[in-house]
């Protein structure tokens, strides 16, 4: 069955009436957690979306370059996208439910927020309103204020990332420590561990992101040592 008839059918069960409750609760065993994954972030970023008061069509294609969706699969991913947008629910609640599904993975926590930080920059524009839900969303995730702020200095343009802050180190650190910092990075933020997460193969285009990110924060610092 492919990934995405069972996202389908798990969302036309939210926008029938069976709640959040009964729809994530079937989805709890490591096999169904790139199910639950892409649930989360279709349903949030559907509504963040929606918080600058306009869904664009640059959001819609952001969330197909998180989702790589083969030919086959585009209807129903069309599909899964509109009736999440229809669901009556709140997104703080949808946030909670979430949160309550992936309890103390914090890491599948912070691969879900930055999905919605590259839906918020699809249209090259971060409006306050997407600011305060992402702000809300990483509160109720329990995401420390400097994750927020570290993640979003890398997605968004005029919010400089500072290398040290991207690498969680401080200026100070030897250069042997941050070394060693990045290299962890690099072994905890490679694709494999990101699948063993539950991260759906789909959404790739996170980890590359992510990389580069880290790779040139380790570049820059390394050229600074030097200098």
């Amino acid at each position: 069955m492919s990934i995405w008839v069972r996202i389908s059918e798990a969302i036309s069960a939210l926008a029938s009436g069976e709640g959040l409750s009964a729809v994530f609760d079937k989805l709890r065993t490591p096999r169904e957690r790139s199910v639950a994954f892409t649930i989360a972030v279709i349903a949030l970023g559907a509504k963040m979306a929606k918080a600058d008061g306009l869904v664009t069509r640059d959001e819609v294609t952001a969330f197909r370059e998180v989702f790589q969706i083969a030919p086959g699969d585009e209807a129903g991913a069309a599909r899964v996208f509109n009736l999440a947008r229809k669901d009556v629910a709140g997104f703080e609640e949808y946030a909670a439910r979430i949160k309550g599904m992936f309890g103390s993975d914090s890491k599948m926590l912070d691969d879900l927020m930055e999905g919605l930080f590259h839906i918020a920059m699809a249209d090259g524009v971060y409006h306050p309103n997407e600011d305060r839900f992402l702000e809300r969303v990483a509160e109720i995730f329990g995401v420390a204020v400097r994750d927020f702020q570290v993640m979003r200095s890398r997605f968004v343009p005029y919010a400089i990332p500072d290398p040290y802050t991207v690498l969680g180190v401080q200026p100070d650190d030897t250069l042997a420590v941050i070394r060693d910092r990045y290299r962890d990075m690099v072994r905890e933020n490679h694709p494999d561990r990101m699948f063993a997460r539950g991260v759906p193969q789909e959404a790739i285009k996170l980890a590359e992101k992510r990389m580069v990110d880290i790779n040139r924060a380790w570049e820059e610092i390394s050229r600074m040592h030097e200098s």
